[in-house]
């Protein structure tokens, strides 16, 4: 081949990867922009309306923000978490001694489960241990919030003693309770060991992979597969302490993993949800680079709603306070931090110290 063809072919091939190159990286400054105009508009929608949402929704947007920011402007959103959470506790943990108190009360979280599909089989899951509701979904719920915070409910040692005495293994490890709610069994798990009344993690994490092996995931209906992507990312959502600090990549092996292999049927079986959440599952892991980001990153900003600036339910509302958990997953996946904080510790920052509710103190 003589020399002046060589050049040309190497000249032709040369500006071809150059082409190449260049239409990746204009993908990329695209999909980067489309990503920063997406998470503003949602924070301006959410942040304009914020005091028309619930308490609750309210505290879960204020902390995950100041846990992604550092920024003590959001701690009041917290605060106003902590009230109610502090209320709650009072209520519940205070009249653990009452005679058929926490019967009466394990009724009524069940009847305020709802009446659809998902509903019906937890309720079903739930009739051998119908107890485990208020221990976990109340007491755990509750105490693990005020404990984030830094500081003690209302009848903290009543309750912790109760905790204790109560034996949630059953529970957490059933196949029915895993094929009903596994997010939320994981998220006990770990508030159990945080509150320092039982270890179940290592139980609970064998059971849901019994429950849910590789080898059964052809024959699991859609709602059957969310369940378990959903439980997966909060083994490490929870072993985070929600977005508090990063986790290791090598435990949680089995999870990434398997998000990556499986992650075009993610995409395609999953709620925005769960896509949000299985992105957020690598960022921190301090794997922000991984291909799944940008994958899961691509189908948010899809999703995202222009002329409601929010990412609706899958059914089309719009409605914020539905919505908010879904919103604030997508900001987070779309902008992720270099740094996230712990806390926030109302009784630390100058802008909650002076108004805490009067029933908490300080953790000794």
């Amino acid at each position: 081949m003589s020399l002046s063809r060589l050049s040309y072919k190497l000249a032709v091939s040369f500006t071809f990867s150059l082409l190449l190159f260049t239409q990746a990286c204009s993908a990329k400054t695209v999909q980067d922009n489309d990503a920063v105009k997406v998470r503003q508009a949602i924070q301006a929608n959410l942040e304009t309306q914020l005091y028309q949402l619930p308490p609750r929704v309210q505290g879960h947007y204020g902390i995950r923000l100041y846990r992604m920011t550092g920024d003590d402007k959001y701690a009041n959103a917290a605060l106003v978490d902590l009230y109610a959470v502090t209320e709650s506790q009072a209520f519940y943990a205070c009249q653990l001694d009452k005679p058929g108190f926490v019967e009466q009360e394990a009724k009524a979280a069940i009847s305020l489960l709802g009446n659809g599909p998902r509903a019906k089989a937890r309720k079903k899951a739930l009739q051998p241990f119908p107890e485990f509701i208020f221990y976990t979904d109340v007491l755990l719920r509750f105490s693990s919030r005020i404990d984030e915070f830094g500081l003690e409910g209302p009848c903290h040692d009543k309750l912790i003693k109760a905790l204790k005495a109560t034996d949630l293994q059953h529970g957490l490890t059933d196949k029915a309770m895993i094929e009903s709610w596994a997010a939320q069994l994981i998220n006990y798990a770990y508030w159990a060991k945080q509150m320092g009344v039982g270890d179940y993690i290592n139980d609970y994490k064998q059971a849901f992979n019994q429950v849910y092996p590789a080898s059964r995931d052809k024959s699991l209906k859609k709602s059957q597969y969310r369940n378990k992507i959903y439980g997966m990312t909060h083994f490490i959502f929870a072993a985070s302490e929600y977005y508090q600090h990063q986790v290791d990549p090598k435990e949680f092996a089995w999870i990434l993993d398997y998000f990556e292999a499986n992650i075009d049927r993610i995409l395609k079986d999953a709620t925005d949800d769960i896509i949000a959440e299985v992105g957020i599952s690598f960022h921190l892991a301090g794997l922000s680079d991984n291909p799944v980001v940008k994958k899961t990153q691509a189908h948010i900003i899809n999703a995202f709603d222009k002329r409601e600036n929010i990412i609706p339910s899958p059914k089309g509302n719009p409605d914020l306070a539905l919505g908010e958990h879904r919103n604030v997953l997508a900001m987070m996946l779309l902008n992720w931090p270099d740094k996230l904080y712990q806390g926030p510790y109302l009784h630390r920052l100058k802008a909650t110290k002076e108004y805490l509710p009067k029933q908490v103190t300080q953790k000794p």
